[in-house]
């Protein structure tokens, strides 16, 4: 099952994407894709309520703007130089243990959204990252139960200001939150639409450039590892989304750099996760 949400930021409505593409408004169900949901069941609940009531429920134009698949999380815990490729790129040892940062919820908007240039920034960046969405509560988890806590899948772009991030004083969060950072989608694909997430296909192109083209298999931790990891620091409530890193191919990692500037077209995907596209603006 695809989950969906559409319509006006901050007004969107749930929906369901077919496997023919078709898009369906289940506003009906009554409930918004959020932490209450997951906690309660709700994609088995949602699964078999679709199963009489599907013909009824009104088509979704493929007009109609996307927001993210999953209403504010609780938080979204990224996991930073997770490809060995990129480690590298950046100038980075090789963790030996998962580094892991916040970006502010406040920053996600649609998958198809403008990407806004922040305020004094020069070194606006990109990374196409697999998030993974929490189904249940998870705290203390092992490595071998570490899947029985995934809801689904998702794509994002982690955006990512690298003066912000990396020469002010403090956490990488800072270089990560501005808002429009975060675009989730363009659906929530739910586990048993993925086989095996710790090998996916990924990629992004900057004005039609593949720049990023990997496969998560080259993940120095894999979802089972990240998952447990996280869990012994901070309980993972439904809906979160941990963003598990990003391959080579960022701006930062050029010689020279290179960022974004408005007027850019930034395009993204992971396969069996769909694929997002953002303009980029300036700030104002």
């Amino acid at each position: 099952m695809k989950l969906i949400r559409f319509g006006s930021t901050g007004k969107e409505k749930p929906g369901v994407q077919l496997d023919n593409g078709n898009r369906l408004d289940v506003s009906v169900f009554g409930e918004d894709y959020n932490e209450a949901f997951f906690e309660t069941n709700g994609l088995e609940r949602l699964k078999k309520w679709l199963e009489t009531n599907q013909e009824s429920c009104p088509k979704v134009s493929g007009e109609v703007r996307l927001g993210s698949p999953i209403g504010r999380p609780s938080k979204i815990i990224c996991v930073g130089l997770n490809y060995a490729k990129h480690a590298e790129e950046s100038g980075m040892a090789l963790p030996t243990e998962p580094v892991l940062f916040f970006k502010a919820t406040s920053a996600i908007v649609g998958p198809n959204d403008d990407v806004i240039i922040p305020k004094n920034s020069k070194k606006t960046d990109w990374e196409v990252e697999l998030g993974v969405v929490i189904g249940k509560k998870a705290s203390y988890v092992s490595e071998a139960n570490a899947l029985d806590y995934v809801a689904g899948y998702v794509l994002h772009n982690d955006y990512s200001e690298r003066e912000f991030q990396l020469e002010k004083l403090g956490q990488w969060v800072k270089g990560k939150s501005c808002d429009t950072f975060a675009p989730l989608g363009p659906f929530m694909a739910t586990k048993e639409e993925i086989k095996n997430p710790n090998n996916l296909n990924l990629w992004l192109k900057l004005n039609g450039e593949m720049l990023q083209n990997s496969n998560t298999s080259d993940f120095v931790f894999n979802i089972q590892e990240v998952i447990s990891y996280i869990s012994q620091f901070m309980t993972l409530l439904p809906g979160d989304v941990i963003s598990t890193g990003t391959p080579s191919g960022v701006g930062l990692g050029f010689d020279p750099p290179r960022f974004l500037k408005a007027g850019d077209v930034v395009e993204l995907g992971i396969e069996g996760l769909g694929s997002s596209k953002q303009h980029a603006k300036a700030y104002g």
